[in-house]
């Protein structure tokens, strides 16, 4: 039984809404792009990514955490953490959440304990063994500088398959680009769809020209640029700024947004006087959040009209950008409960626009170099 986006047991699910308005696209014209593409089309509670049939879950889970000790976990993996992790997919998959990206360098090997695609593909097994669960998979080729020609691609692949033990995957993405040879990884890409070894493929962290770039040499296969997965969030909108939302609505490639909590500083959690421990306290400094409070002020008002968190809302107010889909980190299922309830309702256009406004008075200093490339 292939498990549909509904609410299970425990989930944060949307209540009625008496105040509930229907959204009005801050920028229509991008929205009407993006639905003539077909990337608007929406399916039991399911998008579509691009233009290539696979669809997926309206959001979905980062997998970066599970395994990790270089950036997250306080540098510590144990059991108490693998089960954390592995709560946080089983409650994703009772919330009917069921789309979940990783990426072969999670992990053992180049920055962990144990690979998260080893991980992922454990619980689907545990899961499976219980009942029929059908889970849209995503993970990522890394453009290392050693790995040359389309060969590489379909090498890299076939090992992340073994790990996650399936035989193909719903999404296959270059990470980032390469130093060189990345005509040749984009037909490696399109190697991979005609293998049948992947539904879909994409891009991540690529700009405007890299993306129409891509676009345009897997158009020639007859194969489309299903997503470029990129930074994105209420209050880091590069790709707004850069025209890489723009192109994705104009060419029907849908935008998966990474850290769209801004890595837990769009959450509430942190304040001047706690902020977050590790690589992310130098992003996010006391100084920082204290110029942030107020727009955390808001969207806990804003919130609090709908009965909805703050991650809720800020998750929500991707959404309702229109062709974008959010891949929140999930490390317990507290966190993945409380993601599903972003679903299901909406903000209105005024409060759209009024979060927008407020966000451009803050600003982290981040950013991936080849995001410029």
């Amino acid at each position: 039984m292939a498990l549909q986006v509904a609410g299970g047991a425990g989930c944060v699910l949307p209540p009625l809404l008496a105040r509930r308005r229907a959204f009005r696209p801050p920028r229509a014209s991008s929205a009407a792009a993006a639905a003539a593409a077909g990337t608007a089309k929406e399916e039991d509670g399911k998008v579509a990514l691009g233009g290539s049939g696979v669809a997926v879950t309206k959001l979905g889970i980062g997998a970066w955490s599970w395994g990790d000790t270089t950036y997250w976990n306080e540098f510590q993996w144990d059991d108490r953490k693998l089960k954390a992790a592995k709560g946080a997919f089983d409650a994703s998959i009772d919330c009917g959440i069921t789309f979940f990206d990783t990426a072969e360098v999670y992990g053992a090997g180049v920055s962990g304990a144990i690979n998260s695609e080893s991980l992922l593909g454990r619980f689907i097994k545990e899961r499976q063994q219980k009942e029929q669960v059908e889970v849209a998979i995503a993970t990522k080729f890394a453009a290392l500088p050693w790995r040359f020609g389309r060969g590489s691609v379909i090498s890299a692949l076939k090992a992340s398959l073994d790990r996650l033990g399936v035989s193909s995957v719903e999404l296959y993405q270059l990470h980032w680009p390469g130093i060189w040879g990345n005509e040749g990884y984009l037909d490696g890409l399109g190697d991979a769809v005609e293998q049948g070894l992947v539904k879909a493929v994409g891009v991540s962290n690529y700009s405007e020209k890299r993306l129409r770039d891509a676009y345009e040499r897997l158009k020639k296969r007859g194969i489309p640029l299903a997503s470029n997965q990129v930074n994105y969030s209420l209050i880091y909108r590069n790709p707004e700024e850069n025209g890489v939302k723009a192109a994705c609505d104009e060419l029907g490639i849908t935008l998966i947004a990474y850290s769209p909590i801004a890595q837990g500083a769009l959450t509430g959690k942190y304040t001047p006087d706690n902020p977050p421990k590790g690589p992310r306290g130098r992003i996010y400094t006391p100084e920082f959040l204290t110029k942030l409070q107020p727009l955390i002020n808001r969207i806990k008002e804003i919130g609090g009209n709908y009965g909805r968190t703050p991650t809720q809302v800020v998750l929500n107010w991707l959404v309702c950008q229109g062709n974008v889909v959010p891949i929140p980190g999930a490390k317990n299922a507290e966190q993945a409960k409380e993601f599903a309830g972003a679903l299901g309702w909406s903000l209105t256009g005024e409060e759209v626009e009024e979060l927008r406004s407020m966000a451009r008075e803050v600003k982290p200093v981040i950013g991936f170099p080849v995001e410029k490339l």
